[in-house]
């Protein structure tokens, strides 16, 4: 009877790194053999020329490395992979990888990828180099390093920055160089290794194809197509073009120099989709579908990239679905609306066809040309019947895009709907044709290309565990349901601007109530709804809150309106949003967990430093959205976009403001004052005339200026007290900007902000008994404590701040502060039923001798409670 033999015993641990092994990937695993000392270095297949060459002259013999099959995938136990986590990238240690049996640990540098492994251990930072991220780690465990290992190190920072030049450097990788320098590292070595490596022209090259990149879709996959120029020829571009796709872990690249009289084109492709030597064929190049070259003679630069550029868009058609393309849900008519009515349509939603739909079925599709030519003619009460196009072309589900292309190009048919047995499930409109087919280039946010790319490391970095845990349980529930499920807005833009930010607002495609009450039920909450806006707030039993909002679109039917709101798609419901950079979603259904959508080019404008909003109309439809685009551009140091800046002096200039809401209006003002430093804002409102309207007597003067910076130094005063005062600061800021408004000017703001009577009161009283008492208060000169005490105790602590920032006389400010540090919390030990205790009649005698109590305190007196006795006994008996 055969035996089985059994599998060999996981017993290894090994460090390993990618294919075609560079510096970096050699000092990363010099590096994590200081973190892992039993663990086996282990090349998974061969190097590149370079590092075998170095291997050959190097003196570095305390490089111990064991051979591949020293390090069998089915004996490893732990793998520990540098410098990459890419499946495809590790050879047959890819097989341990995806074992489930092997604790996996990574330290990598390059961007998410689709094949990308994962570990229970992953540090991911986009530094220019992996070596730099574990120079760091080894720094702060204060491990030794010896020259030799030092000098490797530094080898492979010097080369994945190109000495520093690149533009992928980070301050980090200095701060590793110097730490190497100093544990012993010799430059004379690394230098005289890389100059053997790559050239100062290359170098050049290389940062000159970084500074003239330009990225663009084709049917959803991202090329890059980067140029460099060089006077004279500079050998070896092809290692050239291969750092640079490895520094961007770019999945598609045509890399082009010209050197002296030719353009030299290198292709390189990883995806199946794209055969760039049947690209490059069709300009004299050659060779294989994942690499290939040319050399073009006397023709321009621009011209042979103009060339390219329309060979990659004919070749690389991967099938891409309808249903993949398509917009919805659909906006439609029936057959017996008005032509008016349709006209409401196309305006509200800013579209240009409608299809007609009767019992369900599809009937004819009616375009903004024809109702407003019919209307023209006075035929605006008449159906949609009777002029809407009946010999329309339709689409399945599954059609490709050339299919697409044929019907909405050839037919000359401005919207195709996508039809399921006569039902329409969608429609595309030829500019969602144009998204596919073009990047383009102008400032209009919809023509935008969707960009895509899965951020789950930096998510992993910079989100608690149990956040991460809920976004994921949130994915799980959506997909039980059929939905999809996005975080979106500033939960997401924080991510990247590295703030912390755990509001989570939640979009589903789907039902979002019904997600809700599934998502609550499962996990222990409850789920608070609100059926007009088909939202709802998911409360934990800690008290967590997580929003949850139905996919959906809105529109204004006037000018400061609040919007309606009508189902839609994720899409839609981004081009709501105030600015692009808020427009950012993530998915979290668990098979696209962390896959990035930006539609509007935030990530763009958040690199840029830009606050943009997403189109023209957007400050008439919704004022309040000019507050905002101020606070955003102070709190985060941005800056307004030229366009945007327009909008905005385009609003005041019209007066938008009149029609706005004043409840609306002091929303956006308090969260202005709620910010940190609120002061530039307010500096910012000014320049755009925007104090003016919350009230028109309200300046932004030296007199302002210097009252606010007042104010802002008597909070951090008071702070540093660490009093544990819960108090208002934005009350105290506003306190300062109203300060030269007269007690009926005042009272009529706040009217118009539609406070609460009681709190409007309170502000309007409490601001005029606060000037009032700096008066008193200035009258008494140097009071003694008591009647400091009897003067300010009545006033609440944001007037009393105020009160205390307004003043330029020495005194009152010393008894305010002697009022905050020493009266205000003074009360005598002794209470009613101490002195009850001690043989005293109830009566008001009692009170009498409590307020003693309190002034002999205040005057300190007494200090403690034996001398608080004797005091009631020699004044008062028995």
């Amino acid at each position: 009877m055969n035996q089985k033999t059994p599998a060999p015993a996981r017993t290894l641990e090994v460090i390993t790194t990618h294919l075609n092994a560079d510096f970096d990937a050699l000092a990363s695993m010099v590096a994590a053999k200081k973190l892992y000392p039993q663990a086996l270095l282990v090349f998974p297949g061969a190097q590149e020329t370079s590092l075998r060459d170095f291997f050959v002259r190097s003196s570095f013999y305390f490089l111990d490395f064991a051979r591949l099959k020293q390090a069998p995938p089915e004996e490893i136990k732990r793998l520990i992979l540098v410098d990459t986590r890419q499946a495809s990238r590790i050879g047959r240690y890819a097989e341990a990888a995806a074992s489930g049996e092997v604790e996996i640990h990574i330290y990598d540098h390059h961007p998410d990828s689709p094949d990308d492994v994962h570990g229970s251990v992953e540090i991911v930072r986009l530094l220019g180099s992996t070596t730099a991220i574990l120079t760091g780690i080894i720094r702060e465990q204060g491990l030794k390093l010896t020259s030799q290992e030092a000098t490797i190190m530094a080898l492979g920072i010097f080369e994945d920055t190109g000495s520093f030049t690149f533009s992928s450097t980070t301050p980090e990788d200095f701060e590793a160089a110097a730490y190497l320098l100093q544990q012993g590292a010799d430059l004379n070595v690394v230098s005289g290794i890389l100059s053997r490596e790559m050239s100062a022209e290359q170098v050049g090259l290389l940062n000159n194809l970084l500074e003239h990149t330009s990225h663009f879709h084709v049917d959803g996959i991202e090329v890059v197509l980067a140029h460099s120029t060089a006077k004279e020829y500079v050998p070896d571009f092809a290692v050239v073009a291969h750092r640079f796709m490895d520094m961007g872990n770019i999945q598609v690249l045509f890399a082009l120099a010209q050197m002296e009289d030719r353009v030299y084109v290198v292709g390189r492709s990883r995806v199946p989709e794209v055969n760039v030597a049947d690209i490059l064929s069709e300009i004299g190049g050659g060779g294989h579908s994942y690499a290939a070259s040319a050399a073009l003679k006397g023709t321009p630069l621009t011209q042979v990239e103009e060339k390219l550029r329309q060979l990659i868009q004919a070749k690389v058609q991967p099938q891409r679905r309808a249903r993949e393309i398509m917009s919805f849900p659909v906006k439609w008519v029936s057959p017996e609306v008005t032509l008016e009515g349709a006209e409401l349509l196309l305006n509200r939603y800013s579209i240009n066809a409608l299809p007609v739909i009767s019992e369900g079925k599809l009937a004819g599709l009616i375009t903004r040309q024809t109702v407003e030519k019919g209307i023209y003619h006075g035929l605006r009460n008449h159906p949609c019947k009777d002029y809407m196009t009946t010999e329309l072309a339709a689409v399945a589900p599954d059609a490709t895009l050339g299919e697409i292309r044929e019907k909405l190009v050839i037919n000359k048919q401005r919207l195709l709907p996508v039809v399921d047995d006569g039902r329409v499930l969608g429609v595309i409109s030829r500019t969602d044709l144009l998204h596919l087919l073009i990047a383009a280039e102008e400032e209009t946010q919809w023509t935008q290309p969707l960009r895509t790319r899965n951020i789950q490391a930096l998510m992993r970095e910079r989100l608690p565990k149990n956040i991460l845990a809920i976004l994921e349980q949130v994915g799980q529930v959506a997909e039980e349901l059929g939905y999809t499920a996005y975080t979106v807005g500033g939960f997401v833009r924080d991510l990247f601007l590295k703030h912390e930010n755990l509001d989570i607002d939640i979009v589903i495609e789907g039902d979002a109530i019904v997600f809700a009450r599934r998502f609550a039920g499962r996990y222990g909450a409850r789920s608070r709804e609100f059926h007009k806006f088909k939202t709802a707030v998911i409360i934990f039993p800690d008290g967590f809150k997580i929003d949850v909002a139905t996919a959906r679109t809105e529109y204004y039917e006037a000018p400061g309106a609040l919007p309606v709101v009508e189902y839609s798609s994720i899409k839609m419901d981004l081009y709501r949003r105030d600015f692009t950079i808020n427009t950012l979603a993530v998915k979290v259904n668990s098979r696209d967990f962390g896959t990035l959508l930006d539609f509007f080019g935030a990530t763009r404008d958040l690199k840029e430093k830009v606050i943009s909003v997403l189109h023209n109309l957007s400050f008439v439809e919704d004022p309040t959205r000019v507050f905002r685009a101020i606070r955003f551009e102070q709190r985060f140091k941005f800056r307004i976009s030229k366009l945007t800046a327009n909008l905005i002096a385009n609003a005041v200039k019209n007066n938008f403001f009149d029609r706005l809401s004043g409840h609306r209006l002091f929303g956006e003002l308090r969260l202005i004052l709620q910010e940190e430093n609120p002061i530039p804002a307010i500096a910012r409102l000014a320049e755009f005339n925007l104090l003016t309207p919350i009230h028109p007597r309200l300046r932004f003067d030296e007199g302002t200026r210097g009252m606010l910076e007042r104010v802002q130094a008597v909070l951090s005063w008071f702070d540093l007290l660490y009093l544990e005062e819960k108090f208002d600061h934005w009350l105290v800021y506003f306190l300062g900007l109203v300060e030269p408004l007269t007690p009926a000017e005042l009272e009529e703001m706040v009217q118009r902000f539609k406070i609460s009577p009681k709190k409007a009161a309170a502000i309007v009283r409490g601001k005029e008994m606060a000037d009032q008492t700096l008066v008193r208060l200035y009258q008494l000169g140097e009071a003694g404590r008591v009647p400091i005490y009897r003067l300010l105790s009545f006033l609440n602590t944001e007037y009393l701040l105020y009160m205390l920032a307004k003043t330029r006389q020495k005194a009152s400010k010393r008894a305010i502060s002697l009022y905050f540090t020493h009266l205000k919390h003074l009360k005598p030990e002794l209470r009613g039923r101490d002195l009850l205790a001690m043989g005293f009649t109830p009566g008001p005698l009692i009170k009498e001798m409590l307020e003693r109590l309190h002034e002999a305190r205040l005057n300190e007196e007494v200090k403690t409670r034996a001398e608080e006795v004797e005091l009631i006994r020699r004044g008062f008996g028995p």
